[in-house]
Formats: C-alpha cells, structure tokens, sequence
C-alpha cells in the first residue's frame, strides 16, 4: 500500500464516498454536478494512491470491494467532522449567525420540531438550519460520527447511547385513532376486542414500534393484529381514514386530523401512554454559540 498523502484530497473523498453510496458512477456524477470521466478520474486517482481497488462492477451498479468498505467508513468520517468543525467556526463569535444539522425522525421532525425551529429561525434569522429525516438509529449513527450536531429522537431501550448524552425534552401521547364511523368500533370503544381488530402500526425494526409494544405490554396488550406496517405516519393515517384498521399514534402527527374531524381518537378507560423525545448530542461536542442558543432554545421550550 502506498499509503496516505497530500494527494488524497478531500474532493476525492467527497466523490469516493457519493459513488459508494449511490452505488452509480453516473448518479454519483449527476449529484455532483460533474462530467462522468471526472468522478472516474477521480476513482483511480485514488486507488492508485492507496494501492487498492476500492470499487467493483456488480451488474448495473457499483459495489465497495473489503478496502472500500474501509476506506468508505473512514472518509465518510472525514467529511461529516470537517463539516462539523465548519458549522461551529461559522457561529463561534456570535450567535446570531452561524449553521446547525438536526438529526430527527418521521413524527418529530415532521410535526414537533417544525414549529420550534420557525420560531428559533425567526429570533435569528441569519442562521441555517438543516433537519435531515431519517430514523432513530440513522440519527444516532449520524451524531456520533459529526453528521449532524445532534438528534431530536424516540430512543427505544435496546439502542446504544455508548458516547452519547441524552437529555429529555417532552413527551407526547400515544393516542388511540380510528375513521369517523369506522366499521370497527360501531358498538363504542368499551366494545373493541383489541387483540382482534385490524392495527396499522410501524415496521418492526423501527424504535418508535418498539416503544408502542412496550407501552402496550404494560396493559396487557401483548398481541395484536397488524394488517399493514407503514413507515410515514402521514401513509399510517391514510390507511385509517380508509378504515383499515385503528392506530396508536402520537398526538403530535394525528391533533390537526383529530380536530378537522378527518380521525376520532378513542378514549380507552384507564389507559395513558407518553413516549418522551430525547435530545442527543456527543458527550465530546462542542457547539458553537449559535448551536448552543439552538440547544438552550429546544430545552426551554420543552419547559426544561
């Protein structure tokens, strides 16, 4: 191996790392608004250095040879701390001004956090910031390796916080939602066999289905029918106004629904379910000073 140099630019790390995850020289090229032969060039340029194939044909696409699955991990690395370390010298000074990268999930970065960042945007409006939605376990991976400044998450028990701190925010209810007039509860709720009803809920591998079936098992609700497994709560809903089935969802994605009359949550005697929101950063990051007003704004809106 040839080793690393001064040649292993950052521009070919940033090429490098958008091939291996498009699995396209071509997509890679057109993401990157360059010529095809110039992310190609790029590609050898960098295997020649390192003395390592570092991407294999594999029918239509590209795949990382075992030196690119390494090499990838540590590039992408690279990248997301050297735009790390840009957004926090960009804000360092004053706080008026400067960027932050929020790692967030389907519920809350599509209903809870909006309303809050508007607000924060509006006190400073010479910031950016970015909300990248994914899952709960993309988000954390993202904000121990620097590619984002922190996470606005659920976080399920079995999820791995080693290196992380993670500070409560709010809870929100997990409310129980059917079609107005649904087929399903015409004899009222205190009649709805719940582990024989049709459910709409999450997939499986999700946290926020896991935290569901926690809070579920604690009333005893050890099984249900699961008909249909939607990732998008805004899919989820869909599906429930169409009578599919009933949902536990959180109250933050369904309170507008509820109110125009689109949904009807069901009061279930006895039964209250909160899934608390958690903010979560590197217990080794530090925040610029525009990041820091972010964190402090998010944590007193939350009555922290």
């Amino acid at each position: 191996m040839r080793g690393f140099d001064s040649y292993l630019t950052f521009q070919k790390l940033e090429v490098f790392c958008t091939v291996a995850e498009l699995g396209s020289v071509t997509r890679a090229a057109d993401r990157l608004c360059i010529a095809q032969p110039v992310v190609t060039a790029h590609l050898r340029s960098l295997e020649s250095r390192l003395g390592y194939s570092l991407v294999a044909r594999s029918g239509r696409n590209i795949a990382l040879t075992e030196a690119g699955e390494r090499v990838y991990r540590w590039a992408a690395e690279v990248i997301s701390r050297t735009r790390e370390i840009e957004r926090e010298l960009a804000g360092m000074e004053k706080g008026s001004a400067g960027n932050a990268v929020i790692a967030t999930s389907m519920s809350v970065g599509s209903y809870s956090l909006p309303p809050l960042i508007s607000a924060f945007h509006r006190k400073h409006p010479d910031g950016l910031i970015t909300v990248q939605i994914s899952n709960p376990q993309a988000a954390l991976d993202a904000t121990r390796i620097g590619g984002c400044d922190f996470a606005v998450i659920l976080l399920a028990p079995t999820q791995d916080l080693g290196g992380l701190m993670a500070i409560p925010l709010w809870e929100d209810d997990l409310l129980l939602v059917c079609a107005p007039s649904s087929q399903w509860t015409r004899g009222g709720p205190q009649d709805v066999d719940l582990q024989a009803v049709p459910f709409i809920s999450t997939p499986k591998n999700l946290a926020r289905r896991e935290l569901e079936d926690m809070q579920l098992r604690k009333y005893g609700l050890e099984t249900r029918h699961v008909v249909m497994e939607l990732g998008h709560p805004e899919a989820a809903k869909h599906a429930v106004r169409e009578d599919i089935g009933l949902s536990f969802m959180l109250a933050c994605s369904v309170r507008d629904d509820i109110r125009r009359g689109d949904l009807v949550a069901l009061e279930w005697p006895g039964m209250s379910m909160k899934i608390p929101t958690y903010l979560v950063h590197r217990e080794d990051k530090r925040f610029s000073a525009y990041q820091s007003g972010l964190v402090q704004f998010l944590l007193e809106s939350s009555g922290r």
